[in-house]
Parts: structure tokens; sequence; C-alpha cells
């Protein structure tokens, strides 16, 4: 299948049209500055370029962190017909927003008729087991995208378990597009300075995993935290073989 354009606005915001209706990750439009968090503080470093226009569906790997919902991503979440994340943020967020639980699915219209089905798939947000991660960094949620006559979709969210990667890809492989969180952030007084999303080499192994015929990889960039950027990201997948497979949109 002819791969869509996927447009990325820096950290873990992409936009990408799917069966006709326009998806959003993630969204952080921010100027730079700190945010402060428990136990510390985050540091946006560049600006969003541009603006992502009309947005019909946003997936939102979790609500809690301002690196992957900050003020300005909350204020566009006002003007989006449908927000999927977490069951939690679901919760929160209230109007418009609807959690989805592990391999739970919705199906969405499709303009020209047909539907969009969306399934939420784990994903977990630091080293180790869920019930040790999450009460540390909170729950997560990857997305996987199908529909007639269009091809798979992968959102990871921001997953830094490869044990969950292998199951999505029992289910859904191999994937054509694998919109993949790497960056590989970690901080001192998490896990001992473990990461908490894929480093560019676990994401390398992720592709493979899944089959994906492409990875744009996002959330690698525009954040202190992050400690693997575009080179590290080309290094791994040359080293793995699967050069060919990476598009930094």
């Amino acid at each position: 299948m002819t791969a869509f354009p996927v447009r990325v606005f820096g950290g873990p915001t992409a936009l990408f049209e799917y069966g006709g209706l326009r998806f959003l990750t993630d969204p952080t439009f921010d100027g730079p500055g700190d945010y402060e968090v428990p136990g510390g503080r985050l540091t946006k470093t560049t600006d969003s370029p541009g603006a992502p226009g009309e947005v019909d569906v946003v997936l939102l790997s979790h609500d809690e962190h301002p690196d992957n919902l900050d003020t300005s991503g909350r204020a566009l979440l006002a003007d989006v017909p449908l927000t999927l994340t977490t069951p939690g943020g679901g919760e929160r967020l209230g109007k418009g927003a609807r959690g989805l639980a592990d391999w739970e699915s919705i199906e969405l219209e499709r303009p020209g008729g047909g539907v969009v089905t969306v399934t939420g798939v784990p994903a977990i947000h630091g080293p180790g087991a869920r019930e040790d991660v999450e009460p540390v960094t909170g729950q997560v949620v990857g997305f996987v995208l199908t529909g007639q006559d269009l091809p798979t979709v992968y959102v990871s969210g921001d997953n830094a378990s490869l044990d969950a990667v292998r199951q999505i890809a029992e289910r859904f492989g191999p994937v054509d597009t694998a919109i993949m969180f790497a960056g590989a952030p970690r901080f001192d007084v998490l896990f001992d300075g473990e990461v908490i999303v894929l480093d560019s080499a676990q994401a390398a192994e992720a592709a493979a995993i899944l089959g994906a015929r492409r990875v744009v990889p996002v959330h690698y960039e525009g954040w202190a935290h992050f400690t693997e950027g575009r080179d590290a990201l080309l290094a791994a997948f040359a080293a793995a073989g699967l050069a060919d497979r990476l598009d930094l949109a």
C-alpha cells in the first residue's frame, strides 16, 4: 500500500490522515519553557512548527505528563470531536474523551463510508512489570488502526516494553506504519536512571518484531530529557539492517 504522509511537529506530536479522518497524536504546541512535575522539572527546548488545522481524533497516550499533553494541547482538545486515551484519562478529561482498555476497540465512521477501527493496545511507561511501573509513571495506552483496504498503523505511545510490542505483533503484525515513540528519556530519580520509553536500539528491535514496513519516529527531539536523537536512531536502524524502513518525516 502507498505510504500516507505523516507530519511531525516535534516531541510526540504527529498528524496524519487515515480513512478520510485526521488523527493527531499527543498534542504539544507550547513554546519552550519549564514544567514543574512531581520530583523535578521538564524542559521544552524548541518551538512546535505551525498548527495542525482541523483534527477529527486525538490519540492521546496519556494526559498526566506535560511532554505529552501541554497547556495548548489541552486547549486544542476542546475543539476536537473525540479524544481516545487511557481509561483514567477518559474520566479526567471528561466530555469528548473516551478511554480504551487493552484490546478494546472503537469503530469510527469514515466520510466516504465504512469504518476505521481503533484498538487500544498495551504500553508500559518504564522498565519492568506494569504493576510496578504504573504507580510511578501512570497508565499509558498505544493504538492500532485498521480498516478495509487501509494499511495497519501502530502508534506506540510512551512505551518501554518490548514484551508489549510482541503481544501487539501477535495480533496485528505485520504493521505497515509504526509511529514509534523513542528518545530514551531517563531520570536519575526514576527506576535507577533506566529508560522510560524505548531507546533507539529498542525502537529498531520493535520495528523488527512488528515487521513494520515503515517507522516514523517521534518523541526524540524538543525536550531536554530525551537522551537519544536523530543520529542515534539512524545508527541503530542501520546497525539492525532496517535503515530503509526509517522515515524521519
